[in-house]
Formats: structure tokens, sequence, C-alpha cells
């Protein structure tokens, strides 16, 4: 068996990145077949590599695999956004976020704080990837502690294809908007008032997601 390192070429990170990007900026487009022999080559790394950055690819909801078919990169329409992401999005986040925050003590806070001091170092070296991770992670921490299992499986389940709308996207955005509009919820958190939080996260979650210009989370 034909191990990650036996070739000279990139690891599996810097090949996860190579592919990512050729997703993103459109070079690899939906619909296009991902032939693990043909992708090695290109990149002058193993097949394993390949395998592994494709099966991590799935995970970001660029890819999909299918039995006996292989890779193909995945597209997301705006049709998926504002009818199935947007919907969802906002029953589970303000269901979640309505339990969590009588529950989010001040370890919790400084945990949603170091995701924004994150987005905020992303923003200044325009490190799409990074602010879309520390973002994602930011909902998901308030999730966490709301003690809704089930709403955080479902959660869990579409946040693939939220991170690959961001990806593809959010290179046209302003990340400094993404930084200010979590440092806003971070501090509407801390009041612990719905009155207060819930229309920020509504306008935050469907001004940001509908159209390809947006970049947030």
């Amino acid at each position: 068996m034909e191990r990650d390192g036996a070739k000279r070429g990139p690891r599996h990170h810097v090949v996860v990145e190579a592919l990512r990007e050729a997703i993103v900026s459109g070079r690899l487009e939906p619909g296009e077949r991902l032939i693990e022999e043909r992708l090695s080559t290109e990149l002058e790394t193993s097949r394993g590599a390949v395998r592994e950055a494709l099966r991590r690819l799935e995970h970001e909801g660029l890819v999909m695999s299918f039995p006996y078919r292989g890779s193909v990169v995945l597209g997301v329409t705006e049709e998926e956004v504002h009818e199935v992401l947007i919907p969802i999005r906002l029953t589970l986040e303000r269901f979640c976020f309505g339990k969590a925050l009588p529950l989010l003590s001040d370890d919790d806070f400084a945990e949603l704080g170091k995701c924004v001091w994150s987005m905020e170092e992303a923003a200044r070296t325009d490190d799409l990837n990074r602010i879309v991770e520390a973002d994602l992670r930011f909902h998901e921490t308030v999730l966490e502690h709301a003690g809704q299992s089930h709403a955080l499986q479902l959660w869990r389940s579409i946040a693939p294809r939220i991170r690959a709308y961001f990806l593809r996207y959010g290179k046209v955005g302003d990340l400094g908007v993404i930084v200010e509009e979590h440092r806003d919820l971070l501090a509407a958190l801390q009041t612990r008032d719905p009155i207060v939080f819930l229309p920020l996260l509504d306008a935050h979650i469907a001004v940001e997601s509908p159209a390809p210009a947006a970049a947030g989370a």
C-alpha cells in the first residue's frame, strides 16, 4: 500500500489547501470529477495523500464521494441557501441561543472572545479559511452550551454546506464586517437578554448568507 510520504510532494494539509483553492476559485467546477491518479500526478504527491484530502473536503461540503464513481465537486446554489440553509439555521440558532443565554459562564464568554480575536487576526491577513472556521466555531460554541443535543446534531449536519458557501463566496466580501458583527453578537449575548440578542442574530444570518457577495456566519 502506498503511503503519504512515498513520493516527493505536498503533505496532506498542503494537498487539501491546493484542492480547496482550486474549488473555491472555480478552476474545479461543480460536477467535475476528481480522479485520484490524475490529481496525484498534477500535485506530485501520493494517491493516499489525495484520498485523505478528498475525505477532508467532503467533510467541508466541497466534495461528494460516490461508490464506484469516485469524487465530484459540489456546488452551493442560491436556491439551497435561500430555501434550506437560512430557514433551518435561523430555527436552530434562535432556539438554541435562547436556551444557552442563561447558561453561558464567564469562561464561555472568554472562549467566544477568543473566536472573535481569531477572526480579527484572520481579517488582518485576509485569511478566509481561518475566519470561516472561527466564525463557525463561535456559533457552535453557543449551541454546544444550549443542552439541546438533537438540535446541535442537526446544526452540525448543515455546517459543511454553510462552510462550503462561505469558502466559495467569502473572497468578495469584507472580512472586517464579519468581525464587527461578531463583536456585536458577543456583546448582546453578554446582556443575557433575548430581546437584545435575537434581532441581531436574525439580521446576521439572513443578511450575510443569501447572496454570493456575502461572507459571514
